[in-house]
């Protein structure tokens, strides 16, 4: 491997900095596509991307691609960041909901342009997964 890769995602001896992985950090094109399980370890879907706040630089969403065929169909669901915990063990994300749950979850399909058409999206999505039922992390 040259002097410029990241084989292990550390930074190598020319000092360049990790580009995908750290022990602590991830590049966002590393989450993209990452599966999703429930509690029981079915498949939710992926994430097809991340939403970043522009002011704070926090992940707020991850925007999970469900249903569908080999993903021609698929809606996308705003999944709060901080209701998904990584697990090593499945090597993806697992969410504290049943599919059941997901199915009646705030949800737009990739021709919509959901936020124009909900300006109030952040709350809602935030009200569903803090309310009656959802276990918090």
């Amino acid at each position: 491997m040259s002097s410029t890769g990241m084989g292990s995602g550390m930074a190598d001896r020319t000092g360049d900095v990790a580009r995908n992985e750290t022990s602590s950090l991830i590049s966002s094109d590393k989450v993209e596509g990452t599966s999703v399980y429930d509690t029981s370890g079915n498949s939710l879907g992926s994430i097809h991307s991340v939403m970043i706040g522009k002011r704070d630089g926090k992940v707020a969403y991850a925007v999970l691609s469900f249903g569908g065929f080999f993903g021609i169909g698929a809606d996308f669901y705003p999944i709060p960041w901080a209701q998904l915990r990584y697990d090593t063990g499945m090597d993806g994300y697992v969410l504290n909901t049943t599919k059941e749950q997901l199915e009646g979850a705030p949800r737009y399909s990739p021709d919509a342009n959901w936020q124009a058409q909900n300006t109030d999206w952040a709350r809602d999505v935030d009200r569903y997964y803090t309310g009656p039922g959802f276990p918090s992390v």
